[in-house]
């Protein structure tokens, strides 16, 4: 098998990400791993490389784990072998996403499938709903967004809280106050809530009719956790709690306890691919915990291998909108359009992969 890694930096239209985690940032740095002749490629997969803030990795260090691990590979094993493999590899999670979306998306190619229908062991619709994110910026800035979203059709906007919640109350009021009570609306608080305040911030929310809110306190006290989300008005959807197997296992473990409130965000990027995902999946519909598949900003490729797991699985929510506005991906083909993503009707991930785009960094 031949292989080789590509680096792209990615900018959107018009449109700063700034959360209370992250900060402002620019754009996105994204690794692409190719399976296959350069002029050809047979499967290609992408991971954003500018996620610290998220996982503790610098740049770098991933691109060296890619491509040490790629070189390390038994390329004679078909692909469901080598991902089998993966679960048991100590790479970084971002890189063993990236070569486990390659993989399948290898498979998919080889079958002459869409991956979701590869998933799913049977066709399934390549389009479904999407929330689209508010991040932190002025209230004249966050109307005239919003705007522009329900005029697209997306009436599920999930509202990014910073340091003041009272000033992101009052935004949060405002939305409603605009568009009324059919805009579904949730918040994410990137776990910057004190544990002791917590509580009294959902009860003030309960007023606005959230759909959940995501991750108010940091990851890591799970009895905290369990406890607020039992209490809480509204679910408590885990963002940053949701980092491997055993977080899994907690989640499902206090689902009961926490009133069925514990719901649950599966990012491929931290999960370590799609088929951890679908294990993670397998677990909670065994327990009926609603989760949702969902991402960071990312590139075409890396949003169509999470919408492709969204499309093959019963989410209670998606958010799949990480492509949307981007002006230089170098893999393009996904279409927002109805408040919908919608994927190509082709084999694998579904999307050609622009090398002009994407500079070539080495062989292995």
């Amino acid at each position: 098998m031949e292989t080789g890694f590509h680096r792209a930096s990615l900018h959107y239209q018009g449109l700063t990400l700034h959360t209370a985690s992250s900060g402002a940032i620019a754009g996105l740095d994204a690794l692409y791993l190719r399976l296959g002749p350069l002029g050809a490629p047979m499967a290609v997969a992408e991971v954003r490389l500018n996620c610290a803030y998220l996982n503790g990795y610098p740049a770098e260090v991933l691109i060296a784990a890619a491509q040490d691990l790629v070189a390390r590979l038994d390329w004679g094993k078909t692909p469901a072998d080598l991902r089998r493999g993966l679960m048991d590899s100590a790479a970084p999670a971002p890189v063993r996403a990236l070569v486990d979306c390659a993989l399948w998306d290898l498979e998919a190619r080889q079958k002459g499938l869409p991956l979701a229908h590869l998933l799913a062991g049977r066709p399934v619709p390549l389009s479904r709903g999407s929330n689209q994110t508010l991040f932190l910026s002025s209230d004249d800035q966050m109307l005239a967004q919003a705007k522009t979203y329900v005029a697209r059709g997306f009436t599920d906007l999930k509202l990014r809280f910073g340091a003041d919640f009272d000033a992101d109350l009052a935004r949060l009021q405002l939305l409603r106050d605009h568009f009324g009570p059919d805009l579904v609306l949730a918040i994410d608080a990137n776990g910057s809530w004190p544990v002791e305040l917590a509580a009294d911030r959902l009860d003030r929310l309960a007023p606005l009719d959230l759909k959940y809110v995501e991750q108010p306190i940091a990851p890591g006290d799970w009895d905290a956790l369990i406890a607020l989300a039992a209490g809480a008005p509204m679910p408590l959807m885990l963002d940053e709690s949701m980092a491997g197997p055993s977080d899994v296992a907690r989640a499902v473990e206090g689902f009961e306890a926490a009133n069925g409130r514990l719901w649950a965000h599966l990012k491929l990027i931290k999960t370590g691919g799609i088929t951890p995902a679908l294990a993670a999946v397998q677990a909670f519909e065994a327990r009926g915990l609603p989760y949702m598949i969902g991402q960071m900003n990312e590139g075409g490729l890396a949003t169509a291998a999470a919408a492709h797991l969204a499309l093959a699985t019963r989410p209670v929510a998606a958010e799949l909108y990480g492509a949307d506005g981007l002006i230089d991906d170098p893999a393009q083909g996904l279409t927002y359009t109805a408040g919908q993503i919608v994927l190509p009707d082709a084999p694998g991930l579904g999307l050609p992969f622009d090398t002009r785009r994407a500079p070539h960094m080495m062989e292995n």
